[in-house]
């Protein structure tokens, strides 16, 4: 191991890569010799890094929240936890798609939270990173007769029971945003904000939002014109504008306002907009 003496003459590049480009833990003792360097750029990859240690342990005490409620299930001799949400109950077209995740033990993935809060780049990184370590992960589906049917609120439970349904291996414990599933058989808990307070939940809303994105990106290929691959059928204005214009598509949600008035059907008292 190289001592404090022999890393300080390294070149600035190769100790930005080390510590900075490639995380290695810099002892303190080499941050106070840094600090005191007299080369200007040295001193200042000493602050980024202090920033770096800063933010690591901030990331890491946000994920040890996050698995709070886990862990007290684990604790409790409950092995497959497996976490559930929905994603797409506001949209004017198109399904709501439900993610059940079962995580391993201790899982903290960096930057997991409610998808949300993440940009679609980092959503799309994480989903691949979910699906390739968890010990199993499915999704559900309602599609748009089952929504104009049943109701958004229904068809949403629907979705996350046929996606717990559809994982690999049953789990012992269910933890769900906001709310619990009917005629699962399986113990649960509802979280509030549980997208932000449970690690499995906000894997799921992940897994969810991934995939329900993505089918509209293929059927604004099959529908051309609606922007769909861009507003995922949410109601935005250049949605209502393309409703106005070139009508209701199979896909369109015929409980919801916006769609029924471009139809001239009377309003339905039961529609419900949403932000999943």
């Amino acid at each position: 191991m190289a001592t404090i003496e022999e890393i300080l003459r390294l070149p600035l590049s190769e100790l930005k890569s080390k510590f900075i480009d490639q995380g290695q833990v810099a002892p303190a003792r080499l941050l106070d010799a840094l600090e005191a360097d007299g080369r200007r750029g040295v001193r200042d990859l000493a602050a980024r890094v202090r920033l770096k240690q800063r933010q690591n342990r901030s990331e890491s005490t946000r994920l040890r929240r996050m698995l709070e409620n886990e862990v007290s299930l684990w604790a409790q001799g409950i092995g497959l936890i497996a976490g559930v949400d929905e994603a797409g109950v506001g949209p004017m077209a198109g399904p709501v798609v439900a993610g059940a995740v079962v995580l391993p033990h201790d899982y903290r993935l960096r930057e997991l939270d409610d998808s949300k809060r993440l940009d679609e780049t980092t959503r799309d990184r994480l989903a691949v990173q979910i699906k390739s370590d968890s010990i199993a992960w499915a999704i559900g589906i309602s599609e748009v007769e089952e929504i104009d049917k049943i109701n958004i609120y229904r068809a949403g439970l629907l979705a996350m029971r046929r996606a717990v349904e559809a994982l690999a291996v049953r789990p012992e414990f269910i933890l769900v945003d906001a709310r619990t599933i009917p005629e699962c058989g399986i113990p649960q808990k509802g979280i509030i904000r549980g997208d932000q307070k449970s690690a499995s939940i906000a894997a799921a809303s992940i897994i969810a939002k991934t995939t329900r994105d993505a089918m509209m990106m293929e059927l604004d290929l099959k529908y051309p014109g609606y922007g769909l691959a861009e507003h995922k059928g949410y109601a935005t204005p250049a949605h209502f504008l393309a409703l106005r214009e070139l009508g209701a598509l199979p896909i369109h949600r015929r409980s919801y306002r916006p769609v029924r008035e471009v139809l001239g059907l009377e309003p339905v008292q039961a529609a419900l907009f949403g932000d999943g």
